[in-house]
This record gives C-alpha cells, structure tokens and sequence, in this order.
C-alpha cells in the first residue's frame, strides 16, 4: 500500500493530504508497463539465445543433425565392410591373380594414396561437425580411388588371361609324332656326329626314327609360313609361325598336308615322314625357334608325355651318337 504524503499549507496552519494527478497517475503507469514490457523481451531474447530454452524450429534442427550423425556413423561402418572386402580383394589380385599372369603386385603407397594440392574440402571447412564429414569424404574418396585402381587391374589381368590362354595354346607342347609310330628316338640337340662327313658338329634340333609316310602333326596353334623345299640341308619342310616369337621346323618329309598361309592348330596333320634333302634315312628332323634363336625341343613336351617317357626320351636325347641329317 502506497504511503500518504501531505504538504504545509501556511494559510491555514494545517497539514494537507496530496492529491496526486490523474494524467500522473497514468503516465506512471504507462512507464511501468513499458519498462515491464521491455525488461521481459530483454530477458526472453537472452533466454533464446542460450541452451535453456529452444524454439521449436531449433529442437527440429537439433533431431536432424542427431540423424545425420546417425547416419554418418552407419556409413563408416559401412565403409569399414567395404574396406575389408576391398583389401581381400586386392590381396588376391596382388598375390594370385598378378603373381599367376606375371605381372608386377600394385603396392600399397598408390592402392591408398590420398589427394595433395589444393584443398578439396574447403567448402566442407567451418561447421559445427566438420571434423567429421570431411573425415568421411576423405575416406569416401580414397575408397573410390581404390575400386578404380582394383577395375583397371582387373581389366588388365582378363586382358593377360586372354594372352595367356593364347600363349598356352601356341607354345609347342607335344610330340610330333605319335609314340606308337615312332621307331626310336634317334638323335638329340647338341654336338653329334654327322653322317656324311663323319666330322663333330652342332645338331640344333631332334631326330625321330618312323617309316616313310608316317604322320607328323602340328605341335602348337600358328600359322604356317613356309611349305617347300627351298631351305639347304632340310628337303621338303614346313615352318610354322606360332606368334609369341615361337617358331617350329619339321624337316625331310616326303609330302605335305598344308600350304603357306593356313591356320593350324595342336594335333593337326601338316604332313608325312620322308627322307627329302640333307638326309641319310627316313626320319623327322624337327627343330624349335624363339626369336632368331633355335633352342631344344626336349623342353616342350609336357602335353603329349609321361614323366617315364619324358625321362627316356631325355636320356637318348642326351647321347652323343651320330644324327642322321
């Protein structure tokens, strides 16, 4: 309750209540209401402005940014399956695939290499979970990066595959003749006697013992490239152009079975033991280049032999006796 104020009036000797003035009494008010009113939106703009009180546009806000979190969590643990499949993955291509088609293991420095220069996450810079998106796009990235690296050598090694499997197939691998025609296994590659001279020289191919008019066959895919008797010393012979720079000879035949330019493959009849040119009895003289150098054939008959035939075969090959061309 408000206090009674008087005031002396001197005319009358007497103390006098004061009355106080309507339009006071209103403006007092008015000021009261407007200092009220502008204290309460003070203290509530301070009170949005903290942690204490949330709008509900901010309390929708706050449960967004909860669930991309969320989902920022449930994608790094997507990432590390990724990863661990990723690494298998890349083991193996490193160590069986790579290693198997002879081709150089990718190392690990380029598979996981970042990205240097320029900052490619700058506009991903000044957030209040920063940290972590940029953390997560760099891991994204490197990821990605990697799939691209592991597509490219996937693709190189079905690329070497299918060269292999050419190679496979073109390399001379079998016997020219078969074993149940073969008299004997006459003379190897190395120093032999010759025999017409008598005198010791290099024999650079293998001598097969048969009757005239036994079957020769083609000992790998190629192409033959010569079919005549034009070559010194080797009678009617047929070369065959096996790519991959293998080339075989079959020399001294008595006729053939194809002509230069035909695409033969392993197994196929090219022709039939004679004894044409250079030759002193009726046999196949035949002969394996790589490159411009003739090498032993007794290295390429994994796909026609046993090991005991092989064995045997490699033994006589290894005499020193008199070749018969």
């Amino acid at each position: 309750m408000s206090k009674v104020k008087y005031y002396y009036d001197p005319d009358t000797l007497s103390y006098r209540k004061i009355e106080a003035k309507k339009s006071r009494r209103y403006r007092n008010i008015s000021l009261f209401l407007l200092g009220s009113l502008l204290f309460g939106l003070l203290g509530l703009t301070i009170l949005l402005n903290t942690s204490f009180i949330n709008t509900p546009k901010e309390l929708s806000l706050e449960r967004e940014v909860r669930n991309y979190e969320l989902q920022f969590e449930l994608l790094n643990r997507k990432m590390v399956q990724i990863e661990e499949v990723l690494g298998n993955i890349e083991d193996r291509d490193n160590n069986i695939y790579r290693l198997y088609f002879e081709a150089n293991p990718i190392p690990d420095e380029q598979r996981k290499a970042g990205f240097g220069g320029v900052n490619r996450y700058k506009s991903l810079e000044g957030f209040n979970n920063s940290d972590m998106i940029i953390a997560t796009k760099k891991r994204m990235d490197i990821i990605q990066k990697q799939m691209v690296i592991q597509s490219k050598s996937l693709d190189e090694i079905t690329t070497l595959a299918a060269e292999k499997e050419k190679l496979l197939a073109a390399i001379p691998a079998i016997q020219p003749i078969n074993n149940e025609d073969l008299t004997r296994m006459a003379s190897g590659y190395g120093w032999r006697s010759d025999p017409f001279t008598k005198a010791r020289k290099m024999h650079f191919g293998m001598d097969f013992t048969a009757p005239k008019g036994t079957p020769i066959y083609a000992t790998g895919d190629g192409t033959v490239t010569r079919a005549d008797s034009n070559s010194a010393g080797y009678g009617n012979h047929i070369r065959i152009d096996h790519g991959f720079g293998y080339v075989s000879l079959y020399a001294h035949l008595s006729k053939y079975n194809v002509t230069a330019g035909r695409r033969v493959k392993r197994g196929d009849l090219i022709g039939f033991v004679g004894s044409t040119g250079r030759s002193e009895a009726p046999h196949l003289h035949y002969e394996i280049f790589k490159g411009d150098e003739r090498i032993n054939p007794i290295n390429f008959y994994y796909g026609s032999l046993t090991a005991e035939e092989f064995e045997n075969m490699l033994k006589t090959a290894s005499q020193e006796n008199q070749s018969l061309d």
